[in-house]
Protein backbone atom coordinates (compact mmCIF):
# COMPACT_ATOMS: atom_id res chain seq x y z
CA UNK A 1 0.00 0.00 0.00
CA UNK A 2 1.39 3.37 -1.05
CA UNK A 3 0.11 6.45 0.75
CA UNK A 4 -1.54 8.88 -1.68
CA UNK A 5 -2.90 12.40 -1.09
CA UNK A 6 -6.56 12.34 -0.07
CA UNK A 7 -9.06 14.73 -1.62
CA UNK A 8 -12.40 15.74 -0.14
CA UNK A 9 -13.70 15.64 -3.69
CA UNK A 10 -13.12 11.89 -4.00
CA UNK A 11 -16.54 10.34 -4.46
CA UNK A 12 -15.45 6.95 -3.13
CA UNK A 13 -12.28 7.34 -1.01
CA UNK A 14 -10.04 4.30 -0.83
CA UNK A 15 -10.76 2.55 2.52
CA UNK A 16 -7.06 1.85 3.18
CA UNK A 17 -6.13 5.45 2.40
CA UNK A 18 -8.85 6.72 4.72
CA UNK A 19 -7.69 4.33 7.46
CA UNK A 20 -4.14 5.66 7.07
CA UNK A 21 -5.37 9.25 7.47
CA UNK A 22 -7.35 8.35 10.58
CA UNK A 23 -4.34 6.59 12.12
CA UNK A 24 -2.10 9.53 11.22
CA UNK A 25 -4.53 11.98 12.85
CA UNK A 26 -4.82 9.90 16.02
CA UNK A 27 -1.06 9.68 16.40
CA UNK A 28 -0.63 13.44 15.92
CA UNK A 29 -3.39 14.22 18.44
CA UNK A 30 -2.29 11.76 21.14
CA UNK A 31 -0.09 12.96 23.98
CA UNK A 32 1.08 9.37 24.56
CA UNK A 33 2.33 6.61 22.25
CA UNK A 34 -0.46 4.31 21.03
CA UNK A 35 -0.43 0.56 20.47
CA UNK A 36 -1.69 -1.13 17.33
CA UNK A 37 -4.66 -2.46 19.31
CA UNK A 38 -5.58 1.03 20.52
CA UNK A 39 -5.41 2.38 16.98
CA UNK A 40 -7.40 -0.52 15.52
CA UNK A 41 -10.17 0.00 18.08
CA UNK A 42 -10.95 3.42 16.56
CA UNK A 43 -11.48 2.08 13.05
CA UNK A 44 -14.90 0.88 11.94
CA UNK A 45 -13.57 -1.99 9.80
CA UNK A 46 -10.56 -4.30 10.29
CA UNK A 47 -7.35 -3.22 8.57
CA UNK A 48 -3.74 -4.32 8.39
CA UNK A 49 -2.71 -1.93 11.17
CA UNK A 50 0.93 -3.02 11.22
CA UNK A 51 1.17 -2.51 7.47
CA UNK A 52 -0.40 0.95 7.76
CA UNK A 53 2.10 1.96 10.44
CA UNK A 54 5.09 0.65 8.48
CA UNK A 55 3.97 2.63 5.43
CA UNK A 56 3.44 5.75 7.53
CA UNK A 57 6.91 5.37 9.04
CA UNK A 58 8.42 5.13 5.57
CA UNK A 59 6.34 8.11 4.43
CA UNK A 60 7.74 10.32 7.21
CA UNK A 61 11.33 9.07 7.11
CA UNK A 62 13.73 11.96 6.60
CA UNK A 63 11.14 14.61 7.40
CA UNK A 64 11.02 17.06 10.30
CA UNK A 65 8.95 14.63 12.33
CA UNK A 66 9.26 10.86 12.14
CA UNK A 67 7.05 7.98 13.23
CA UNK A 68 8.81 5.77 15.78
CA UNK A 69 7.95 2.60 17.66
CA UNK A 70 8.65 2.65 21.39
CA UNK A 71 7.95 -0.44 23.49
CA UNK A 72 5.43 -1.73 20.93
CA UNK A 73 3.65 1.63 20.81
CA UNK A 74 3.80 4.28 18.09
CA UNK A 75 4.31 8.05 18.24
CA UNK A 76 5.53 11.00 16.19
CA UNK A 77 8.81 12.49 17.35
CA UNK A 78 11.05 15.30 16.13
CA UNK A 79 13.78 14.01 13.82
CA UNK A 80 16.91 13.40 15.87
CA UNK A 81 19.12 15.58 13.65
CA UNK A 82 16.77 18.55 14.22
CA UNK A 83 16.14 18.19 17.94
CA UNK A 84 18.86 20.76 18.76
CA UNK A 85 16.73 23.46 17.09
CA UNK A 86 14.01 22.99 19.69
CA UNK A 87 16.23 23.09 22.77
CA UNK A 88 15.91 26.85 23.28
CA UNK A 89 12.90 27.59 25.44
CA UNK A 90 12.18 23.96 26.12
CA UNK A 91 11.79 22.71 29.67
CA UNK A 92 15.03 21.10 30.73
CA UNK A 93 14.63 17.98 32.80
CA UNK A 94 16.64 17.71 35.99
CA UNK A 95 20.03 16.27 35.17
CA UNK A 96 20.90 13.03 36.89
CA UNK A 97 24.05 12.80 38.96
CA UNK A 98 26.60 10.06 38.47
CA UNK A 99 25.13 7.74 41.17
CA UNK A 100 21.69 7.92 39.54
CA UNK A 101 23.08 7.38 36.03
CA UNK A 102 25.10 4.37 37.16
CA UNK A 103 22.09 2.95 38.99
CA UNK A 104 19.87 3.50 35.94
CA UNK A 105 22.37 1.75 33.67
CA UNK A 106 22.59 -1.24 36.01
CA UNK A 107 18.81 -1.53 36.18
CA UNK A 108 18.51 -1.28 32.40
CA UNK A 109 21.06 -4.01 31.70
CA UNK A 110 20.40 -6.33 34.65
CA UNK A 111 16.61 -6.05 35.23
CA UNK A 112 14.93 -7.38 37.20
CA UNK A 113 17.42 -6.31 39.86
CA UNK A 114 17.24 -5.53 43.59
CA UNK A 115 18.90 -2.74 45.52
CA UNK A 116 21.46 -5.11 47.05
CA UNK A 117 22.28 -6.50 43.60
CA UNK A 118 22.80 -2.94 42.32
CA UNK A 119 25.15 -2.32 45.26
CA UNK A 120 27.12 -5.49 44.51
CA UNK A 121 27.67 -4.31 40.93
CA UNK A 122 28.48 -0.68 41.79
CA UNK A 123 30.53 -1.52 44.86
CA UNK A 124 28.84 1.20 46.97
CA UNK A 125 25.55 1.60 48.80
CA UNK A 126 22.54 3.04 47.01
CA UNK A 127 20.67 5.84 48.75
CA UNK A 128 16.89 5.84 48.82
CA UNK A 129 16.99 9.30 47.20
CA UNK A 130 18.71 7.86 44.13
CA UNK A 131 15.94 5.33 43.57
CA UNK A 132 13.30 8.00 44.31
CA UNK A 133 14.69 10.29 41.60
CA UNK A 134 14.59 7.51 39.02
CA UNK A 135 11.05 6.52 40.02
CA UNK A 136 9.86 10.14 39.85
CA UNK A 137 11.41 10.53 36.40
CA UNK A 138 9.26 7.63 35.22
CA UNK A 139 12.31 5.79 33.87
CA UNK A 140 12.18 2.85 36.29
CA UNK A 141 9.33 0.95 37.93
CA UNK A 142 8.72 -1.47 40.75
CA UNK A 143 8.42 -4.95 39.25
CA UNK A 144 7.81 -7.28 42.17
CA UNK A 145 9.65 -8.93 45.05
CA UNK A 146 12.48 -11.44 44.89
CA UNK A 147 11.64 -14.87 46.32
CA UNK A 148 14.53 -14.69 48.77
CA UNK A 149 15.00 -13.79 52.45
CA UNK A 150 13.64 -10.30 53.10
CA UNK A 151 11.66 -10.36 49.83
CA UNK A 152 13.49 -7.32 48.38
CA UNK A 153 11.81 -5.19 45.71
CA UNK A 154 12.92 -5.72 42.10
CA UNK A 155 13.26 -2.87 39.61
CA UNK A 156 12.97 -2.57 35.83
CA UNK A 157 12.79 0.15 33.17
CA UNK A 158 9.66 1.69 31.61
CA UNK A 159 8.35 2.77 28.22
CA UNK A 160 9.22 6.36 29.23
CA UNK A 161 12.85 5.28 29.56
CA UNK A 162 12.82 3.92 26.01
CA UNK A 163 11.06 7.01 24.69
CA UNK A 164 13.50 9.43 26.34
CA UNK A 165 16.57 7.64 25.04
CA UNK A 166 15.12 6.97 21.58
CA UNK A 167 15.04 3.19 21.89
CA UNK A 168 12.47 0.91 20.28
CA UNK A 169 13.23 -1.83 22.81
CA UNK A 170 15.63 -2.27 25.72
CA UNK A 171 17.50 -4.80 23.58
CA UNK A 172 18.66 -1.84 21.46
CA UNK A 173 20.95 -0.67 24.26
CA UNK A 174 24.60 -0.69 23.11
CA UNK A 175 26.62 -3.87 23.61
CA UNK A 176 30.25 -4.34 24.55
CA UNK A 177 31.70 -3.49 21.13
CA UNK A 178 29.52 -0.40 20.74
CA UNK A 179 30.47 0.89 24.18
CA UNK A 180 34.15 0.37 23.40
CA UNK A 181 33.82 2.19 20.06
CA UNK A 182 32.14 5.12 21.81
CA UNK A 183 35.02 5.33 24.29
CA UNK A 184 32.77 4.47 27.22
CA UNK A 185 34.74 1.35 28.12
CA UNK A 186 38.46 0.92 28.54
CA UNK A 187 40.03 -1.27 25.86
CA UNK A 188 41.98 -3.19 28.55
CA UNK A 189 39.02 -4.83 30.28
CA UNK A 190 39.35 -7.86 32.56
CA UNK A 191 39.26 -11.13 30.65
CA UNK A 192 35.83 -12.74 30.67
CA UNK A 193 33.97 -9.47 31.37
CA UNK A 194 30.68 -9.35 29.48
CA UNK A 195 27.60 -7.18 29.27
CA UNK A 196 24.27 -8.99 29.73
CA UNK A 197 21.65 -8.95 27.00
CA UNK A 198 18.94 -6.75 28.56
CA UNK A 199 15.28 -7.72 28.68
CA UNK A 200 12.32 -5.74 30.00
CA UNK A 201 9.72 -8.50 29.79
CA UNK A 202 6.87 -7.35 32.04
CA UNK A 203 6.00 -10.87 33.12
CA UNK A 204 7.29 -11.78 36.58
CA UNK A 205 10.06 -14.37 36.55
CA UNK A 206 10.13 -17.58 38.56
CA UNK A 207 12.20 -15.91 41.29
CA UNK A 208 9.79 -12.94 41.57
CA UNK A 209 6.37 -12.53 43.16
CA UNK A 210 3.74 -9.79 43.02
CA UNK A 211 4.18 -6.63 45.08
CA UNK A 212 2.32 -6.29 48.36
CA UNK A 213 3.00 -4.59 51.66
CA UNK A 214 5.49 -1.72 52.30
CA UNK A 215 7.53 -0.89 49.21
CA UNK A 216 10.71 0.47 50.72
CA UNK A 217 11.25 -1.71 53.75
CA UNK A 218 14.55 -2.88 52.22
CA UNK A 219 16.11 0.60 52.70
CA UNK A 220 17.82 1.27 56.03
CA UNK A 221 16.95 4.71 57.39
CA UNK A 222 19.51 7.47 56.96
CA UNK A 223 21.43 5.59 54.26
CA UNK A 224 24.11 7.69 52.60
CA UNK A 225 25.53 6.87 49.20
CA UNK A 226 29.23 6.61 48.61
Amino acid sequence: MKIQPFSLFDEEPNPERLASRIVEAMLFASAEPLSEAELSSRLKDPHDMHGILIELRAHYQGRGVELVCVADKWAFRTAKDLSWLLVEGAHEAKKLGRPALETLAIIAYHQPVTRSEIEDIRGVQVARGTIDVLLESGWIRLRGRRRSPGRPVTYGTTAQFLDHFGLEAVGDLPGMDELKSAGMLNANLPRGLSIPVPSDDHALRDDEEALEGPLFDDFPSGLEEG
